[in-house]
């Protein structure tokens, strides 16, 4: 089991989340965050910081497996994020939204930390 970032943090990206984590496996994309599966160790102190409650066991909520891919394959190119940055001016809008991977879903690089 890993931890996975899904789709409420489309568009919100709160980043409360990277702070804790005790291995820094976070990675940042333009509106999104993502977990590395073969970093992350499972301890799930990332889970309750999550405002928008995007965080969740890769047991849970992701049949298909389409999250846990997602977060695999950007984990490799976005760049790393430790630090908590200012969420999106507009987050607000979007935090109960859903489905929000085909309409707001960019696939650029943050700048991360």
């Amino acid at each position: 089991m890993t931890y996975i970032v899904t789709d409420a943090c489309i568009k919100c990206k709160y980043m409360d989340c990277v702070e804790v984590c005790p291995v820094d496996c976070f990675y940042e994309g333009e509106n999104f965050l993502v977990i590395s599966p073969d970093e992350c160790i499972d301890c799930g102190v990332c889970e309750p910081e999550c405002p928008v409650d995007a965080i969740k066991p890769d047991t849970e909520d992701d049949p298909d497996g389409k999250w846990l891919k997602l977060n695999t394959d950007f984990a490799k190119v976005w760049p790393n994020i430790t630090v908590k940055g200012d969420p999106p001016e507009d987050a607000a809008q979007f935090e109960r939204e859903t489905d929000k991977l085909a309409k707001y879903f960019s696939d650029k690089p943050g700048r991360g930390s």
